[in-house]
C-alpha cells in the first residue's frame, strides 16, 4: 500500500509539513516524481481543465513545465482540517519568448487515509512582470 507522511488527521506541524513538501516536490519540476503524491484515481481542476488520474497529471505536468520555463513556486498554508489543507500560493515563469510571469492562486486539498491526495481544486490568476520585478 502506497503511503505519503504525514498521514491525516493533520495539525498544524503535518500540515505545514505536507506543504512544504509540495512545494519542495513541484520546485523539482519532475513529473514522475511529483505524480507519486496523488492517488492514481485523482480528480483535480486547474484553471479551466478537469484532469483525472495520475497519468494525466504526469501529462499534464511534463506539458506544463515545457512551456513555464525557470518556474519557481512558493506555497503557503492557509488553514487544515482533518484531510484537507487549503494553501496559498505564487510562482514565476517566463515564456519561450522571454515573458515573466506571477501566477497567484488558492488550492484546495483533500487527502486518503494514505496521505495521497485525492482531489486537488486550483484558482490560479496570472500576471506579466517584467524580468526586474521577479520576488522569487
Amino acid at each position: 500500500m502506497e503511503q505519503k507522511h504525514p498521514l491525516p488527521p493533520f495539525n498544524l506541524e503535518t500540515a505545514k509539513q505536507k506543504v512544504q513538501m509540495a512545494e519542495d516536490a513541484w520546485n523539482t519540476k519532475n513529473p514522475e516524481k511529483v505524480s507519486l503524491a496523488y492517488t492514481v484515481d485523482t480528480e483535480w481542476r486547474n484553471r479551466d481543465l478537469f484532469i483525472n488520474g495520475r497519468e494525466e497529471v504526469k501529462s499534464f505536468l511534463k506539458e506544463k513545465w515545457q512551456k513555464e520555463l525557470d518556474y519557481k513556486l512558493k506555497k503557503e498554508l492557509w488553514t487544515f482540517a482533518d484531510n484537507r489543507i487549503a494553501v496559498r500560493f505564487e510562482y514565476e515563469f517566463h515564456n519561450k519568448e522571454g515573458q515573466w510571469f506571477r501566477a497567484y492562486g488558492n488550492e484546495n486539498w483533500e487527502f486518503d487515509e494514505n496521505g495521497l491526495m485525492r482531489k486537488r481544486f486550483a484558482s490560479i490568476n496570472d500576471l506579466a512582470i517584467n524580468e526586474a520585478d521577479r520576488r522569487l
